[in-house]
């Protein structure tokens, strides 16, 4: 892990960014001096750093008030990396049926999410290594957001994770369903119920094959960005008790 930049926010809250070979990152640490930190891995969708980073930004500060640190890569084939023919074609495909008001075929969902998680996954959990190496981070880790089957392969295969935020707002793939049953780590999961982009029971369906004792599912009227405010609180306080 190599550290690219260093600014401090008008919160106090230490900002840097990172590159991990070719992937880049941001690590956010709050202002006060009690580290070791616990950690929070902000997920995204695939839509690129620079256009997410004020929403990321807003999440990372809510974490630091509450005395967690967050930290965040770029996706395979998001942002400045390297083009990604195979995803740059699974997402036209994907445009062109909804454009067309075409059903969204499990073709089209396994070639735009299961290559990307096969990827990014074992990404992040390099980046965990790095963060974890760093002795200002000392975990517990959890993982919030983004494409919700990232967080599910997360959830399986990564011991140091002991509880995941998960977005009901992305395509699932059947084969996901399978390692949903798998996950048994403490789970809060959001659903918009007027997600235009998501299958109300899909999404679920998903919750109830997740095999945690504890998992609780907070579905909020409007569309995929009409989250409300105390959604956002109800997740932080999640966090703050399983990793503070």
């Amino acid at each position: 892990m190599h550290f690219t930049s260093e600014q401090r926010l008008d919160d106090g809250v230490l900002e840097r960014e990172f590159t991990l070979g070719e992937i880049p990152g941001i690590l956010w640490t709050p202002a006060s001096t009690s580290a070791p930190f616990p950690l929070i891995l902000l997920g995204h969708p695939a839509l690129g750093l620079r256009k997410m980073y004020p929403r990321l930004l807003g999440r990372a500060r809510h974490s630091a008030a509450e005395g967690i640190a967050t930290a965040t890569i770029e996706l395979p084939g998001s942002g400045d990396r390297p083009r990604w023919p195979a995803a740059e074609q699974a997402r036209a495909d994907l445009r062109r049926a909804m454009g067309a008001g075409d059903p969204v075929s499990d073709e089209i969902v396994d070639a735009l999410v299961l290559p990307l998680v096969d990827k990014a996954v074992p990404e992040w959990q390099a980046a965990l290594d790095a963060l974890l190496s760093l002795p200002e981070i000392g975990g517990p880790v959890g993982y919030s957001g983004g494409v919700i089957s990232i967080g599910i392969r997360l959830a399986v295969v990564e011991p140091r994770i002991v509880a995941a935020g998960l977005f009901a707002g992305s395509f699932v793939p059947r084969a996901m369903f399978e390692e949903a049953r798998q996950v048994t780590i403490p789970l809060h999961v959001l659903l918009q119920w007027d997600d235009e982009g998501n299958d109300r029971q899909a999404a679920l369906d998903l919750f109830d094959a997740f095999s945690s004792k504890e998992k609780s599912l907070h579905a909020n009227m409007g569309g995929h960005t009409g989250v409300p405010q105390f959604a956002g609180d109800a997740a932080a306080q999640f966090f703050t008790r399983h990793l503070k």
